[in-house]
């Protein structure tokens, strides 16, 4: 259950430290934002309970684990009524190796991004998708030659301080 909770420029601080760090102490925590511990415990548990902080992950380095294909993929639906985009975001939902999906404005209806094992297996999941009669009219896959950066965190503070 989310409540209604207000933030203030503390609590970018907070959140942009936990999005650098969620496995931070919170006497860490509360160094970093100026507040004492238990202050900065209860802004916490506040921002939890709203639903600002919806959990905590580790971020894996992939590639110590093996080669992967990363695919960006444009998706464009033969109908655009409600049901047709339900059944297809359903259906993508499901598919493991979908990593990402955006519902975009443009020339197309979706972009998707996968991770697969190989260009095969990406196939598999393409075909797969097409013969389970999801409403695909066409689709375009950008294979991914090298990833540069990635960025795990937003610029909280850049997007919402003028806004507090």
């Amino acid at each position: 259950m989310t409540t209604r909770y207000k933030l203030d420029r503390i609590d970018l601080k907070i959140l942009t430290e936990l999005q650098r760090n969620g496995r931070i102490t919170n006497v860490e925590l509360a160094d970093l934002v100026s507040l004492s511990p238990s202050p900065c415990l209860m802004r916490v548990k506040k921002l939890q309970k709203a639903g600002y902080i919806v959990g905590y992950s580790a971020q894996i380095d992939v590639a110590k684990l093996g080669d992967t294909l990363t695919v960006f993929t444009e998706f464009t639906l033969a109908n655009h009524r409600q049901i047709d985009f339900a059944r297809f975001q359903e259906a993508l939902e499901k598919v493991p190796s979908c990593v990402e999906c955006h519902l975009v404005s443009g020339g197309y209806d979706y972009l998707a991004k996968f991770v697969t094992s190989s260009i095969a297996d990406y196939q598999n999941v393409i075909e797969a998708l097409i013969d389970r009669s999801i409403g695909i009219d066409k689709y375009f896959s950008f294979v991914v030659m090298k990833t540069p950066f990635v960025k795990a965190q937003l610029p909280l503070t850049d997007l919402f301080e003028d806004r507090i």
